[in-house]
């Protein structure tokens, strides 16, 4: 099983507690391994002022959903709609039916427009790292990062390319690391 995107229904205004109390149930019940990050969509937006100064606002994009990085068991799935603002999980039928993931391509916008990608840079992603390149024209192949762009969001990774080591930059988003 992988680790996947899904999005879980909370009380409107609720998002915050709902994350803050996901996330210490998943760490006091030992479940760091199935649940991972835990998302609440905002964009930025800079506000001007009557006086003219200028203030940035953090906007919900979904207000009353938040997004949660999980591996699917009937445990950690548990955990997550039994968490207290919890109301269900999007693209569940209900009657025990569990819910269906988000697209890479629909995660991958929405991360995108927070300045974020599905694959976690700061634990995931180190220089040596094999990935394998899931999007665009180096698609299914598979290489080694050389080196990280962490504030681009790039990668250069060195694939086999007519049997030769062969460095190209892809976007972070277009790689999954190889287990």
């Amino acid at each position: 099983m992988e680790k996947e995107w899904y999005v879980v229904n909370t009380y409107s205004g609720h998002e915050e507690s709902v994350k803050e109390k996901l996330e210490a149930r998943a760490e006091s019940m030992g479940f760091l391994d199935y649940i991972f990050r835990i998302i609440i969509p905002e964009t930025v937006e800079i506000e001007t002022l009557k006086d003219g100064t200028k203030k940035e606002k953090k906007k919900k994009m979904f207000p009353g959903y938040i997004l949660v990085e999980m591996i699917m068991t009937d445990e950690a799935w548990y955990i997550v709609r039994n968490t207290p603002g919890v109301t269900g999980f999007i693209g569940s039928s209900g009657k025990g039916a569990k819910p269906t993931p988000l697209p890479p391509h629909e995660i991958d916008k929405v991360l995108a427009n927070m300045g974020m990608s599905r694959v976690d840079t700061d634990k995931e992603l180190t220089v040596g790292t094999k990935v394998k390149i899931i999007e665009g024209p180096f698609n299914d192949m598979e290489g080694k990062i050389d080196s990280i762009d962490k504030e681009n969001a790039r990668l250069n990774v060195l694939i086999d390319l007519f049997g030769q080591e062969t460095p190209v930059e892809v976007e972070m988003y277009q790689v999954s690391v190889l287990g």
